[in-house]
């Protein structure tokens, strides 16, 4: 256990069954988190705090023991995690997505054994990816295939990018079915020959867990297989979740950087011989800075907000038809995209205006400043935006429609 967690456990109060979006234990948690931010020690303790604080049923209504949040509150609870530690958020992201896609696939008996785990404190991660396929984002599936087995199947087989599932209870992989259709499981990681290895290299979100996850010889119960039933569906909500939250943490991490950038100011006992004043906190120059920093954290915020609320509007189309529908999903898809777009600009943007506020002193290692820059660039690579410009310039231009599944 990490100095950091010792101090969480030490301290933290009992917290409601579940949390809710504006319980005061939930920002408690939140200030603890971001005490261990530059940590380089992989969080379990932290998540084992996420898992006792029931954070991951968030969205599951009250009347089944969750925290009846609205889409809008859990991305405000995204961007506030994200400004705590965008390892940690990012880590929950699979969890709340999939979490999105059991809600919306209706109660059968078990889904709501699922969902009865989350209300627990189980933690889902995601094992989708083969590097095998030649296109990346597709949900496609080459190897990792359920082989029948006495009522049940054996899996065989490896996935990459495996982010939350070093520290997860449940792992929702996607597999071939014996007629090679695409289905998907959901599987508790301490079952016999599951295999998670932390092997994720990038520079920036290093303690995410985003590694390979290998199958050999699994067995899989035949109530653990989820038929995709809606394959060809374009843009389904429980696909653009996942692409809003990576946004959201970005515009977690600029209110991290204003944080960062205020106290250096604050604190700072010099400035430079040619100043416009004696004091740091005086000069217009870095007083402009952060007011930059600040209004780019205003407007990420307002606009991942934004296209929650989109999101939010869905269950009231989907009561109007399927017209209404698709239109709706549409406007979530656009605006998640858009949302992106603009967002991942303004952290890379405000990272690189933090240096500007603390001189060439902020580039010392142990400052760590950098990790913003790092963690900001590493999400933002995600889905790249040059392709999301493209699609939504042809379809404002054409007409053309978005990319099919919502990964858009």
């Amino acid at each position: 256990m990490n100095k950091i967690a010792e101090k969480v456990l030490d301290s933290t109060t009992e917290f409601s069954t579940p949390v809710t979006a504006n319980s005061p234990e939930l920002q408690q948690l939140f200030d603890f988190i971001a005490l261990g931010a530059t940590d380089r020690i992989l969080p379990y303790d932290v998540i084992e705090l996420i898992r006792q604080s029931r954070l991951g049923a968030l969205q599951i209504p009250i009347a089944e023991g969750g925290g009846g949040s609205s889409v809008r509150e859990l991305f405000e609870v995204v961007i506030r995690l994200g400004d705590a530690d965008p390892n940690v958020a990012h880590i929950v992201r699979n969890h709340f997505s999939v979490t999105e896609r059991i809600l919306r696939s209706g109660r059968s008996e078990r889904n709501r054994r699922w969902l009865k785990a989350v209300v627990d404190g189980a933690i889902i991660g995601l094992a989708s990816t083969e590097l095998e396929v030649k296109r990346a984002g597709g949900g496609q599936v080459v190897n990792t295939k359920l082989i029948p087995d006495d009522g049940g199947y054996r899996l065989n087989g490896k996935k990459y990018y495996s982010t939350g599932s070093l520290y997860a209870d449940l792992i929702f992989v996607r597999l071939l079915s014996p007629d090679d259709t695409v289905v998907t499981g959901l599987l508790p990681t301490k079952r016999d020959g599951i295999e998670l290895v932390d092997d994720w290299d990038g520079f920036g979100q290093r303690l995410t867990g985003t590694g390979t996850t290998t199958f050999t010889n699994v067995r899989v119960e035949a109530d653990e297989v989820i038929l995709d039933t809606d394959t060809d569906k374009d843009n389904l909500p429980y696909n653009i979740v996942p692409q809003l939250f990576l946004t959201a943490i970005n515009a977690g991490i600029i209110r991290s950087v204003l944080r960062d950038a205020t106290a250096l100011v604050q604190t700072r006992p010099r400035t430079f011989y040619h100043a416009a004043s004696e004091q740091a906190v005086d000069d217009p120059l870095l007083q402009q800075t952060v007011g930059q920093i600040a209004s780019n954290a205003f407007a990420a915020e307002a606009i991942v907000l934004a296209a929650a609320d989109a999101l939010d509007r869905l269950p009231a189309a989907q009561a109007q038809g399927e017209e209404a529908e698709t239109a709706a999903a549409l406007t979530a898809s656009l605006s998640a995209a858009k949302a992106k777009l603009i967002v991942d600009d303004l952290v890379l943007r405000s990272a690189n205006l933090l240096f500007e506020v603390g001189g060439a002193s902020t580039t010392k290692k142990s400052s760590n400043f950098d990790r913003h820059w790092r963690n900001a660039r590493t999400l933002a690579s995600h889905n790249p935006a040059h392709f999301k410009a493209r699609a939504i310039g042809d379809y404002e231009i054409n007409g053309t429609p978005l990319p099919k599944r919502g990964f858009f």
